[in-house]
């Protein structure tokens, strides 16, 4: 299938949510739920537990926000951001096993999983990391081809999601820095995350509009997207969402999941 395409002035504004575990909270899930329009669900591997999984589930199908399944490495220490050299058979099982997981959760709170994400330093290595890249594209075909699934424009997961037949979705982040060649910098060199909501407000508001933004090394970038991140974890994430959201509006941009059915996931 041909990636995903939208309207002109309608864009998806996607998130990390339910990343807590146990009695350990990270981010404000319940603001972020009343902002964003797709819910990137932590399905147990990096971070989230059973009663977040449902806690965030629920939410989201009341509020009309589509429900994915935020895939990573089994790395509750690390919160998925240290990259595992695991055999692909396993990384798909444990893929599968993930989104079988939330769909269970979602199902109960009258929804269901309607895409696929996957986190951290997997969604890193499957830019360029041909195996695992398989291997995801494998899991989703296996559990449900009619899943899209989201990534980074130019990425290998998406060459090969895409050729295997699934729909793609390409994604922008609101708040990382960029390479030249359209790659996220690396989180441990400096300015690779923005905290200007100002700045990040207007930087999305160029990417939704198809204007470009600056690189890393000052060079200009179109980042073409279908969906843009914004991220719950970092410092400020709710404001940050907030402004975004805002600057989108009142440019008369409408934000929708790109599913097109909010948390039932209906119309893939």
């Amino acid at each position: 299938m041909t990636p995903a395409s939208r309207p002109s002035r309608s864009i998806d504004l996607n998130s990390d949510l339910g990343e807590g575990y146990g009695r350990w909270e990270l981010g404000d899930d319940e603001a972020l739920l009343s902002i964003v329009t797709s819910a990137n669900v932590a399905c147990g591997f990096h971070a989230g537990d059973p009663s977040i999984m449902r806690r965030t589930c629920e939410t989201a199908a009341a509020r009309g926000v589509a429900i994915g399944a935020q895939v990573g490495y089994s790395d509750l220490a690390g919160f998925g951001r240290r990259f595992i050299e695991v055999a692909p058979e396993t990384l798909a099982d444990e893929i599968i096993y993930q989104i079988g997981a939330l769909d269970a959760f979602a199902r109960l709170a009258g929804g269901r999983v309607g895409y696929v994400k996957p986190h951290g330093a997997l969604y890193n290595a499957i830019v360029h990391h041909e195996e695992q890249a398989a291997a995801v594209v494998a899991a989703v075909r296996a559990y449900d081809p009619g899943l899209p699934v989201l990534g980074l424009p130019g990425s290998e997961w998406l060459r090969q999601a895409e050729a295997a037949g699934l729909t793609v979705v390409t994604e922008a982040f609101a708040d990382r820095a960029y390479t030249r060649e359209g790659r996220l910098v690396p989180r441990n060199r400096p300015g690779a995350v923005l905290h200007d909501p100002e700045q990040v407000a207007e930087r999305c508001l160029r990417m939704a509009t198809g204007e470009p933004i600056e690189a890393v090394d000052g060079t200009e970038l179109h980042v073409r997207a279908a969906s843009i991140c914004v991220h719950g974890d970092s410092p400020g994430a709710v404001d940050m969402a907030r402004r975004v959201r805002a600057a989108l509006t009142a440019h008369g941009i409408e934000l929708a999941p790109f599913t097109g059915g909010g948390a039932s996931g209906a119309g893939r």
